[in-house]
């Protein structure tokens, strides 16, 4: 089958390279297509459950709110796993699902059961709602709204959050692949109504008078429309409120006559909402956090360079003084991943190349073999836009070139060897008669050696065959990998039937062997040292099979006693400090801790940019930490630029220190 496969080829050489010009096309088309990320998201299917509940503690929050969700969740299909988090006025249930049921459809039948859950929940405590569809990695953009210095007394935290809420983020609304705009920090503004006892009861008014006098006087109605004179006019009834002063001025009750308004038994002031977080950053105090959040598999690249193109846009729409400070990016470490595969594999070609030209001694033979190395690549990531495989360090980063052209290497050296030997009788043909001999020559010697070569890349094939039957997080890590390599020896072997014995006959010309060249002088002295070693070997077989033993038993010996980890250590290039402090350690406190580790860090590390931390709960809580909990984020400057340290661990444990 092999050989008319060889000989079709040979026959038929522009359909041949018509099919390698496709593949060549629709291989760059990927490469603009494909999903670029830094690594494998290996996060399990998940959803979570979020209830905010202002005003329980953590013992209500488990029994009336976190309990009655896990119970409802435990019996839907294709659960493997249920695990809570109750803190003070926050419930957060994880419910993980087996990889095979998908990503939609346990968000289906979790919605099923929220209402059943939310009838057992008591009213008031809070209605459970699903957090968005994202994993751990989904945190792709995270920006602060800074002030100016200029302008620092005209916007207060406040002021920012609104800002955040009523502009940034609605602007941000509707990216494709973003599935979340998050909110960190700041003071949600409310109106607050602080009713005075004592006017309560010298005006014979009770709390419910004022609840049920504040929910009537605050709603719109619509009267359908009626018609005069050929016109339709439409009626409403406008009862909103929209000012302290239309609270103020609220009745309560009518005694003889006499309104009693809400301003007469309370205060009405704008206030804020109860706090589960804060943001401040570079020791300059409280700050406002947005918290892009991407669609699960979705084009990590796609989705950063829209955000970036909208916030630049949203920049041109912010008061005068203010601007956003994107401060964590994914893209930073997308494009050192990136630059780290691209040389890698760069340089890993470039090496091939010229060992193959060197050893060859011929450099139309070896740019043939060079020439399969970006057609496997194409064809690897072609067929990894079409699986959805991202194109990471996992993915590309293990591909070795060397196998990949083994077999190329095999048949176009033969096949040189074979013209070469028959040069002479070659040159005296003419132009056609020639071409239907190398034409023949070609055929023999790919024929010859395709069983070969097929025969070694089976091999390496059937190697990964335990690696793409892993599942779970060992699975998600390694088997894009196994893939993606499996995909380019796919490719090799395609090429080495259709594309390589083609070009050889075109490319190839008859030339005898120049017995002075580098690579035969070269392989010749390589031919000296190798000689002895062989027939030492052959005539001693016993002593060869005894040392391969004791050297096998020694490989699993120091193997059993070298360390071992799940994968490298990437470095992203910045710090994150997670101080805990006591537990029940107030809001304000930890605020003040923070800022202080802040200015500790700017003032006596130059080779910091900025810190900016996280404290407690954002708006989403789909990481709760406690208020005395906090990720204190160190973004730092180009290497080249420190002073302090020569390595980022002798700076790590320089700013323990001082800290």
């Amino acid at each position: 089958m092999l050989e008319k496969i060889i000989a079709f080829s040979l026959k038929n050489k522009a359909v041949v390279l018509l099919f390698t010009a496709s593949v060549l096309g629709f291989g760059l088309f990927s490469v603009f297509q494909i999903s670029i990320g830094a690594v494998p998201d290996v996060t399990n299917n998940q959803v979570q459950v979020i209830t905010t509940s202002r005003n329980l503690s953590t013992q209500d929050i488990e029994q009336f709110i976190t309990y009655p969700v896990e119970i409802e969740m435990a019996n839907l299909p294709g659960v493997e796993e249920i695990r809570s988090v109750s803190k003070f006025g926050l419930s957060v249930v994880t419910i993980v699902f087996n990889d095979g049921i998908g990503t939609y459809l346990p968000r289906q039948l979790i919605a099923e059961k929220l209402k059943s859950a939310s009838e057992k929940i008591p009213e008031g405590f809070g209605v459970p709602e699903m957090g968005p569809i994202t994993t751990g990695l989904g945190e792709i953009y995270q920006y602060t709204l800074e002030v100016k210095p200029e302008y620092k007394k005209q916007y207060s935290v406040t002021d920012l959050r609104t800002l955040q809420d009523w502009v940034v983020k609605r602007q941000l609304s509707g990216i494709k692949g973003v599935v979340e705009i998050n909110t960190w920090g700041g003071y949600l503004k409310q109106y607050e109504i602080a009713i005075v006892p004592s006017r309560l009861k010298a005006m014979n008014v009770t709390m419910r008078d004022v609840f049920t006098a504040l929910e009537k006087n605050n709603s719109i109605a619509g009267g359908a429309y009626i018609e005069k004179v050929n016109q339709s006019y439409f009626i409403r009834g406008e009862g909103k409120v929209n000012s302290i002063e239309d609270i103020e001025n609220i009745v309560v009750n009518n005694t003889n006559g006499i309104p009693v308004y809400i301003k007469n038994v309370a205060q009405v002031r704008f206030s804020h909402a109860n706090r589960f977080g804060a943001i401040t950053g570079n020791g300059e105090g409280e700050k406002v956090l947005g918290q892009v959040m991407m669609l699960k598999d979705a084009n990590s690249k796609q989705v950063i360079s829209a955000v970036k193109e909208r916030i630049a846009q949203i920049q041109k729409t912010l008061p005068k003084g203010v601007y956003i400070n994107g401060f964590l990016e994914r893209s930073e470490l997308v494009e050192k991943t990136t630059f780290t595969v691209a040389e890698n594999l760069i340089l890993g070609c470039l090496i091939v190349i010229f060992v193959v030209v060197l050893l060859l001694g011929n450099w139309r033979s070896g740019l043939v073999v060079a020439s399969v190395i970006p057609l496997c690549l194409l064809f690897a990531i072609s067929f990894m836009n079409i699986f959805g495989i991202d194109a990471n360090l996992m993915s590309l980063g293990a591909i070795d070139f060397g196998i990949i052209i083994d077999g190329a290497v095999i048949i176009v050296e033969f096949i040189a060897f074979q013209i070469a030997h028959k040069s002479s009788d070659l040159v005296s043909l003419n132009k056609e008669d020639r071409q239907l001999q190398i034409d023949q020559i070609t055929y023999k010697s790919a024929s010859k050696m395709m069983n070969s070569a097929v025969f070694g890349q089976l091999i390496i094939l059937i190697v990964f065959i335990p690696i793409l039957s892993l599942t779970g997080i060992e699975g998600k890590m390694f088997k894009p990998m196994a893939m993606t390599f499996s995909f380019a020896l796919l490719g090799a072997m395609i090429f080495c039937f259709t594309y390589v014995p083609v070009v050889s006959s075109l490319f190839l010309k008859p030339k005898e062997e120049n017995p002075n060249s580098i690579s035969s002088k070269l392989i010749k002295k390589l031919n000296s040292w190798y000689l002895p070693v062989i027939t030492w070997a052959l005539h001693n077989t016993k002593k060869v099979l005894y040392g391969a033993i004791a050297l096998l038993v020694f490989a699993v010996a120091l193997f059993s006693t070298m360390g071992g980890e799940f994968i490298p250590t990437l470095d992203e290039g910045d710090f994150v400090i997670q101080p805990v402090l006591k537990t029940g350690t107030s809001l304000s406190k930890t605020i003040a801790t923070t800022t202080k580790i802040e200015k500790i860090i700017l003032k006596k590390f130059p080779e910091v940019l900025q810190v900016v931390s996280r404290i407690g709960a954002a708006e989403v809580p789909t990481d709760p930490m406690s208020m005395e909990e906090s990720d204190i984020i160190v973004k730092l400057k180009p290497k080249e630029e420190w002073v302090s340290a020569s390595s980022k661990d002798e700076l790590a444990d320089k700013i323990k220190a001082a800290i």
